[in-house]
């Protein structure tokens, strides 16, 4: 079988590691382009670009995909049986979804169709849900839209954070996928319409969604901490003022100021 596979981050990574390992190794890897990370703005390669490399795949970064003539007649010309997108990042345009024979399998970080969306790790986080899973869906033009090939489901610990969340999903997809292919390729699976009105959505987190409203509950900003944590992609915490136990209420420069060795360390 002759596939493309379409992802960015480490999400995506995980499950391109886990289908090479039992063989499906694709005609090529589309990711994101390498972006400026860090204080010092270092450009970087995406993590699928990474793991693309580590086995000589070819790797395609497409600044857009859309109205883009260049990639149309390269995937046209491969001919793919299927492509795989696993938290690609841009929106596939119609006329590079018919190409492959059977079409675009989709890996998505929920149970559709609750978070449709670019955030669905960090919004069951934030809402408190207690389960959650991966869906494969058929591609189609509409966001998260397709019918449905498969789901599993997984439950959501008290301490989970985006980080451990996403690496069981990503390891709950890759093998979620490596069961359905060969029976969707064999015609064995009966695609299932998802119930469009029970849709609910997950929006690109921006940074403001990171800032700390003192207001909320205890229990809202410890949430907001785990969904937050570390790389989630978009979006960080900020902490104006804080007040050791016992001290006074100091800005965050006052602080950093008397604790010089503070910065550079990680709590857990």
């Amino acid at each position: 079988m002759k596939y493309v596979f379409f992802g960015t981050p480490e999400f995506a990574a995980t499950i391109l590691e886990k289908l090479i390992d039992v063989g499906y190794i694709p005609e090529a890897v589309v990711c994101n382009p390498d972006e400026p990370i860090g204080r010092k703005q270092i450009l970087t390669p995406p993590s699928a670009k990474i793991m693309a490399e580590k086995f000589n795949i070819s790797v395609f970064q497409p600044l857009k995909l859309r109205d883009n003539l260049e990639f149309f007649d390269w995937i046209k010309k491969l001919k793919p049986d299927l492509a795989i997108i696993a938290a690609y990042g841009k929106i596939v345009p119609k006329e590079i979804l018919g190409i492959p024979i059977y079409g675009f399998i989709n890996v998505h970080g929920s149970l559709l169709p609750a978070y449709r969306g670019a955030s669905p790790i960090q919004s069951t986080i934030l809402n408190g849900d207690e389960e959650t899973g991966i869906t494969l869906i058929k591609l189609d033009e509409k966001m998260d839209h397709g019918p449905v090939l498969g789901k599993s489901e997984i439950r959501i610990s008290k301490s989970e954070t985006y980080d451990t969340l996403s690496a069981k999903l990503a390891e709950a997809g890759a093998e979620l996928l490596i069961k359905t292919i060969p029976d969707y390729i064999a015609g064995k699976i009966k695609l299932t319409e998802q119930s469009h009105a029970e849709a609910t959505y997950a929006g690109i987190i921006k940074k403001e969604d990171g800032k700390i409203n003192w207001l909320k509950s205890a229990e809202e900003i410890e949430r907001m901490v785990r969904a937050f944590y570390l790389k989630c992609g978009v979006g960080v915490l900020v902490v104006k003022k804080l007040q050791l136990e016992g001290g006074k209420i100091l800005t965050a420069k006052d602080f950093l100021n008397g604790h010089k060795n503070f910065v550079g360390n990680i709590f857990s």
